[in-house]
């Protein structure tokens, strides 16, 4: 299984026309934190993969990458 989440976030993100900025304005992040997912330097929290996915109105494993 191969977890693609940063490359998800950057497609999420890019599909509702954000910016790294709105999206980390939008979360209470900061933007370098969002750069960092985006470039698989850093991997955010449990906790903020879930409310990724409610803002974008995907599922968990739909952010990850998860197929069965």
């Amino acid at each position: 299984m191969q977890i693609r989440l940063s490359e998800n976030i950057r497609a999420q993100r890019r599909r509702h026309g954000l910016t790294q900025e709105q999206l980390a304005e939008a979360l209470g992040m900061t933007p370098g934190a969002v750069y960092k997912w985006e470039a698989g330097l850093s991997q955010p929290e449990l906790r903020t993969i879930m409310e990724l996915a409610d803002f974008f109105d995907v599922s968990v494993d739909v952010l990850l990458g998860y197929k069965m």
